[in-house]
């Protein structure tokens, strides 16, 4: 999708006529500046099927100065509601916003700054200035959005292994559930309300098999979701014929997504107990505890019948409060380093036709310039001066005559 923030309004060039009142003046006024494109996270929101067929969000530009030093009327910023647990990503896939609570506010594309008038420039020295600045353009980026589940608790398993069944009796979700494999075609989310005190979002992610990471059966779709959760529920069926593999096959796929999923909290849980005798219950746990990693617990229950249901809820708490803590401690933001600002800096290169000049904060300048204007292109040229440019073109060996080129891709040119 592409999003682009409001362009800022040009700045004019004018000076006051008044009858019985010569040399008025510059009065030439200041452009408004572009919109903003901000989004904001609404829990009213649930999909992102609104943005299906809109492939650009636009904001509002800004108006141009007017005569008798009017400012021009600035752009309406653009404001636009998303799902909570919206990733906002770049082309190049690093993540521009990721909403993760209701009512988060992030601005994603700045509007441009409005130009300046002529009536901005009048100084003791310069009393009738024909400059006048052009409004800059508003940040335009090319973005991906994705909806993540986000929940405390994700439920993951084999196909068949009872994550439906455990949702459903301890929340009011209703998810689909029968006796055959891939019953859960899309994610079912359940509040479950340990206690007074707490209560929790656990997500029955649809059930993963061999090769999901890599896109088969249902898996590489809904492993994103997983990515949201804060401690992982891993149910394997106590009726499995090799308890050790099914185990495994969860944690390699978790392990072989784009980002190492095997190494979050996680809890263990033999399902179905209810129809096992105690000897089959105890070899299982014995096979199931030789390939589970030291630390982490194993238990089992019947959803059913509610047997091991509560512990395991009291398990899931106390894992979901350490995942928390340490989630704050990571996030803690580090001292600032304290450096050259990237905007004051400018690279100068020799090219085939002369030089080029490249900076954000000089490209800046020449957004706003007016080329072919020769108040415009000298006003530019002071500004290479005293950011000291010129004495680096200079010492480079600029002819007279020479381009400067400014901007990569191309914004203009000036003659040296």
């Amino acid at each position: 999708m592409t999003i682009k923030a409001g362009d800022g309004g040009d700045g004019i060039t004018s000076f006051r006529h008044e009858m019985f009142r010569a040399r008025g003046g510059p009065d030439g006024g200041d452009g408004g500046n572009g919109g903003d494109i901000i989004l904001r996270a609404s829990r009213n929101q649930n999909t992102l099927a609104a943005f299906r067929y809109k492939k650009r969000l636009i904001a509002e530009r800004g108006q141009p100065g007017g005569k008798a030093k009017k400012h021009g009327k600035s752009g309406a910023n653009l404001e636009v509601d998303v799902p909570v647990g919206t990733v906002i990503s770049s082309r190049s896939g690093r993540v521009l916003v990721d909403f993760t609570t209701d009512g988060q506010r992030e601005v994603l594309a700045r509007g441009g700054r409005g130009g300046f008038g002529n009536a901005h420039f009048v100084s003791s020295t310069r009393q009738a200035p024909r400059v006048a600045e052009k409004g800059e353009p508003g940040q335009e980026i090319e973005a991906r959005f994705e909806l993540k589940m986000i929940a405390d608790v994700g439920l993951v398993g084999l196909p068949n292994a009872g994550k439906s069944t455990l949702l459903s009796v301890i929340s009011n979700a209703k998810p689909e559930i029968a006796d055959y494999p891939f019953t859960t075609l899309v994610p079912n989310l359940g509040v479950v309300d340990i206690n007074q005190k707490n209560s929790l979002l656990f997500a029955d992610i649809p059930g993963l098999i061999e090769g999901a990471s890599q896109g088969k059966g249902l898996g590489d779709e809904f492993l994103r979701h997983v990515e949201r959760t804060s401690v992982l529920v891993h149910l394997i069926d106590v009726y499995s014929e090799d308890i050790a593999r099914d185990y495994q096959t969860i944690i390699d796929e978790l392990a072989a997504y784009e980002i190492d999923l095997s190494q979050r909290p996680q809890i263990i849980a033999l399902t179905k107990i209810d129809g096992v005798d105690k000897r089959r219950l105890q070899s299982q746990l014995k096979a199931l505890k030789k390939v589970v990693p030291k630390g982490l617990v194993v238990t089992a229950i019947s959803s059913p019948k509610r047997e091991g249901v509560d512990e395991l809820l009291r398990l899931v708490v106390k894992k979901v409060t350490e995942a928390k803590l340490t989630a704050k401690k990571k996030t803690k933001k580090e001292l600032p380093v304290i450096g050259l600002k990237e905007e004051d800096t400018w690279q100068v290169k020799k090219i085939e036709k002369g030089f080029l000049v490249t900076g954000r904060k000089i490209e800046r300048f020449a957004h706003r310039t007016h080329f072919g204007d020769y108040h415009g292109e000298q006003r530019l040229m002071d500004i290479l001066r005293k950011e000291g440019i010129v004495k680096e073109l200079e010492r480079r060996g600029i002819e007279p005559g020479q381009k400067v080129t400014i901007g990569n891709p191309v914004i203009g040119e000036l003659e040296y």
